[in-house]
């Protein structure tokens, strides 16, 4: 549809049917028949209201997709169809690993891929909108939905952040054409990773230096890509809700950013204004959400029972409600839904058609995102070891994590089924992961143990401990799993600990415990499978932590790009009191952002930079990778960077560009970085991203932390 035919049709549209179109609602405000169902009168909300409304969120079939649909149309003044949307966060109803995981990667053609399989098997549901991707900055592993993260880096999520757009809608942007793309809803704008306390929809206090550096580059990469959506955060911002913070949205996500898509409140946000204590009802929180800048009010009653009287009290506002509008409309085309609103759906075959394909690659996914933190000569296994599978996870489905909504867990792979076809001496001791363990299975785990050559201790986190809503203070393994891993060490020594989790924890106290450790992660619908491959050396490990493993809880907010400071804690004065040091714990992470590792090995041996192009500040930096080994190994260069001299406080290190690299046995490889002075950017006081003249530090290596310095070069 022509702009013109938007416009047109704006003009016909009353203002209640305007504002009806802002409204987001879930489908239990549908009933077959159109009668007035709980929710309905739970809003004091008309059927005729009902019909007016702009979206739905949270279908789970197709079929469901098609008869509101239907229903709505036949009732329905104008015919303008509603736009479905759903958390397709890691895929559909075929789960991939949880986007934590996927970030351990470092892979963005696996996310544009994984992605673009999740978004055919939503549409196929009906689903024209994800509210993914995820693009908060995280450092803090307390708040569970760093599950949903790309991990500690700005950097690396600023290129996973675009991946999953373009995985999503596609690159061209058609999804007029191509129906088995979705649009994507970037979230949440902005600082919600940064929670107090780790706190879920806790308070945000955050310097705008921080902001701009740190938070909004991922939100600019998603923008830039052609994020359709942008969904806003719970939490304030300079003491004011996202959701009511005109200079955020107007002047940061408008301007700055230059975003010209569709806002929309997070679930019921507008509503909370209320809770916030920054409005006194609901019709002051639509007045103060809608003057901020947000177009679609996602499950609460505030714009649907007051806007339109908002807009005739005050009529200079009339405009402003036709440019949210025409953002739905224009979502709507985008969509093709003028010309089918079923955008496909055939009522004659309204099933979603799972993919062995998509499958596979759920699989392949989990190979390549677990990490292998610790290995001392254990693994991979072998046929001839009597092998113990013990611990609350061993024989789980529980592996798909919190979001994976749709997805089935009977269908998913358990370790135990993905070992079990590995024709291994295997012994089996499960149990029921939700309870505490008891002494009884503590002690018949350690008889199991004594009688076995390896152990594979498979503990973790339930999908409700992590994700939304999970917040922790204790990072260490519950019920009573720690006492599992310590009790079975003191039987044998040889324990592999395989851990399900949606967050770093604190493996302080069981690490010297293990003799190989092995992050899982909650790894998908052929989790099972995966792991199974990665144990037995069918597969190598090649992971990397895409957010630091603490030491201590007490340790959070970390991250690998602290600040420098006046009194830093170097090798030369780490036993002195008045330096920034903690007095019972080490500075650094136990396992750092960036660290994994694989069955074989590699070393750098050579490395120089080359100064290509003087006019436009181009750098070429080389290092060889020499492989001594007798197995190939696949491996992460990392390339980093401090800037000596700042206007403002730095980080320590910046990840700046890394490659995925394998390196044939007894063989080497050279490895080549093209870099800019543009890379080198960084948002000074008066929030202007720019060079400075000065001299770069750049340092390479396969973590954040053991990257050594190979020179420096003068911008």
């Amino acid at each position: 549809m022509k702009d013109k035919h938007l416009v047109e049709l704006l003009k016909e549209m009353t203002l209640a049917e305007k504002v009806g179109q802002l409204v987001q609602l879930t489908p239990d405000f549908f009933a077959q028949g159109g009668e007035i169902t709980g929710p309905m009168q739970q809003w004091q909300m008309s059927e005729a209201q009902s019909y007016q409304i702009g979206s739905i969120l949270g279908t789970h079939t197709a079929e469901q997709v098609y008869t509101i649909q239907k229903q709505y149309l036949e009732k329905s003044r104008l015919k303008i169809p509603l736009v479905f949307m759903a958390d397709v966060i890691h895929g559909y109803e075929t789960i991939f690993p949880i986007p934590l995981a996927m970030a351990a990667s470092f892979d963005e053609q696996l996310i544009e891929e994984a992605a673009k399989m999740a978004a055919k098997e939503a549409a196929e549901a009906g689903i024209h909108v994800t509210f993914s991707p995820m693009a908060d900055y995280v450092k803090d592993a307390r708040w569970g939905r760093v599950l949903e993260s790309n991990g500690e880096d700005p950097t690396l999520s600023s290129v996973l952040t675009a991946a999953y757009v373009r995985g999503y809608q596609g690159a061209t942007n058609n999804l007029n054409k191509d129906k088995k793309r979705i649009a994507a809803c970037v979230k949440h704008f902005v600082g919600y990773g940064a929670a107090e306390g780790g706190r879920d929809y806790n308070t945000v206090d955050l310097s705008d230096l921080e902001i701009y550096q740190n938070y909004l580059p991922a939100f600019k990469a998603a923008i830039d890509a052609g994020a359709a959506l942008v969904m806003t955060s719970f939490n304030t911002v300079r003491g004011i809700p996202a959701t009511a913070n005109q200079p955020l949205i107007q002047d940061v996500l408008r301007k700055k950013l230059g975003f010209e898509g569709l806002v929309i409140s997070d679930w019921a946000a507008v509503a909370e204004l209320i809770a916030h204590r920054v409005a006194a009802d609901g019709e002051e929180a639509a007045k103060k959400a809608f003057h901020a800048g947000i177009e679609m009010d996602m499950m609460s009653d505030c714009y649907m029972n007051s806007l339109a009287q908002i807009i005739t009290a005050a009529p200079e506002l009339q405009q402003q409600l036709d440019q949210a509008v025409y953002h739905v409309l224009k979502l709507k085309d985008s969509l093709g839904l003028f010309e089918d609103p079923y955008r496909g759906l055939n009522e004659a075959d309204l099933s979603v058609h799972l993919d062995a394909d998509t499958r596979l690659s759920t699989r392949k996914a989990a190979e390549q995102t677990t990490v292998l933190l610790k290995n001392e000569g254990i693994l991979p296994l072998e046929k001839n070891q009597k092998i113990a599978l013990i611990g609350p996870k061993a024989d789980s489905k529980d592996i798909l994590g919190a979001w994976s909504w749709i997805g089935k867990q009977e269908d998913a792979v358990s370790l135990k089924e993905g070992l079990s076809e590995k024709h291994l001496d295997l012994s089996v001791l499960s149990y029921a992961e939700e309870e505490v363990l008891s002494d009884h299975y503590i002690e018949e785990a350690c008889k199991l143990a004594e009688q076995s050559d390896v152990v594979l201790l498979a503990v973790g986190e339930s999908s409700e401990e992590s994700g939304e809503a999970a917040s922790l203070t204790k990072l260490t393994l519950s019920r009573r799993q720690d006492v599992l891993v310590q009790a079975i060490a003191k039987h044998n020594p040889n324990v592999v600990l395989i851990l399900f989790n949606g967050r770093p924890l604190v493996l302080s106290d069981i690490e010297e415990s293990c003799k190989a450790i092995l992050i899982g992660w909650f790894p998908g619908s052929e989790g099972g499978h995966a792991l199974a491959n990665l144990l037995t050396g069918t597969v190598e490990p090649q992971g990397r932590l895409p957010m630091s493993f603490p030491r201590s809880v007490g340790q959070l907010p970390l991250t690998y790009g602290q600040l420098s400071t006046g009194r830093p804690k170097t090798p030369d004065n780490q036993d002195q009191k008045y330096i920034s040091r903690y007095m019972d714990e080490e500075n650094d992470a136990l396992y750092p952002f960036g660290f994994g590792l694989g069955y074989g090995s590699c070393e750098i041996e050579q490395t120089t930079i080359t100064h290509i192009s003087e006019e436009e500040g181009l750098y070429e930096v080389n290092a060889r990778l020499i492989n001594h080994t007798e197995k190939a190994h696949r491996t992460l260069l990392q390339l980093y960077s401090q800037d000596l001299v700042t206007e403002v406080a730095r980080p320590i290190r910046e990840l700046k560009q890394w490659r995925k690299v394998l390196v044939p046995a007894k063989s080497s490889i050279d490895i080549t970085f093209n870099i800019s002075e543009t890379q080198f950017a960084y948002v000074h006081s008066d929030l202007l991203l720019k060079n400075d003249p000065g001299k770069i530090a750049l340092y390479i290596g396969f973590d954040s932390k053991q990257a050594d310095k190979i020179g420096e070069i003068a911008i």
